[in-house]
C-alpha cells in the first residue's frame, strides 16, 4: 500500500468510549488526517455529520441512545442526510458472522474488529479511497455492493440460486471459522 495523502480528509470518529476516540484519532494523526471530528453517541454523531462535510466515517456498533446500526441506517437512507454516500467503517469488539452481516445489511463500507491497530484502520481507509464500490439501491437496502469476493471458479449464471460446492468425500463443504479481517 502506498502512503495515503490524508491531509485534506475529515474524519468522524463516532464512539462512546473516549478512550478509544483518543487511539484512533492518534492513529489518523499519525497517518496525516488534520481534521478530526469526534462524538460521543449516535446522536451527537448525526448532529455532526449533518453540519460539517464529512469523507469518512468511523462508528461503534454498540453505543447509547442511537447506535451504530441506526446510526448507519439514517445516514444512507434519510432524506435530510447531507451524504448518504459517505464511506462508513464500523468499528466493534463484538465482531460475530452476526454483527457482520447486520452491519452489511445497514450499508456499512468496512467492517473493523478491535482492538485497533494501526495497520488495520489504514487498510479500510486505503479500501474505501482506492477500492471503493459501487451503490446498490433496493426496496430493502441502499449501500455499497455487498459482494466482496469474486469467485473465479462459478461457472453458472447466478451465484444466489447456487448449490453448495461438493466435497472429494461428497458432503457439502464444511463452512470456515469466521475471521473478522477476512471478511471485511
Amino acid at each position: 500500500m502506498s502512503a495515503l495523502d490524508l491531509r485534506a480528509l475529515t474524519m468522524l470518529i463516532v464512539d462512546d468510549n473516549a478512550n478509544m476516540r483518543g487511539i484512533l484519532s492518534a492513529i489518523l494523526k499519525s497517518a496525516g488526517v488534520r481534521r478530526i471530528l469526534e462524538a460521543g453517541d449516535g446522536v451527537e454523531g448525526l448532529k455532526l455529520f449533518s453540519e460539517r462535510e464529512v469523507d469518512i466515517v468511523f462508528t461503534d456498533l454498540m453505543m447509547q441512545p442511537v447506535d451504530g446500526l441506526s446510526f448507519v441506517h439514517w445516514i444512507r437512507n434519510s432524506q435530510a442526510s447531507p451524504n448518504p454516500y459517505a464511506p462508513i467503517i464500523m468499528m466493534t469488539g463484538h465482531a460475530t458472522r452476526r454483527s457482520l452481516d447486520e452491519a452489511r445489511m445497514a450499508g456499512v463500507t468496512e467492517f473493523l474488529a478491535k482492538p485497533l491497530n494501526a495497520r488495520g484502520v489504514l487498510h479500510r481507509i486505503n479500501e474505501v479511497i482506492n477500492n471503493p464500490r459501487d451503490f446498490v439501491r433496493t426496496e430493502a437496502y441502499f449501500g455499497p455492493c455487498r459482494r466482496r469476493r469474486i469467485d473465479h471458479d462459478f461457472a453458472g449464471d447466478e451465484r444466489r440460486g447456487a448449490q453448495p460446492t461438493p466435497t472429494a468425500l461428497g458432503g457439502e463443504a464444511e463452512v470456515q471459522a469466521f475471521d473478522p479481517e477476512d471478511c471485511y
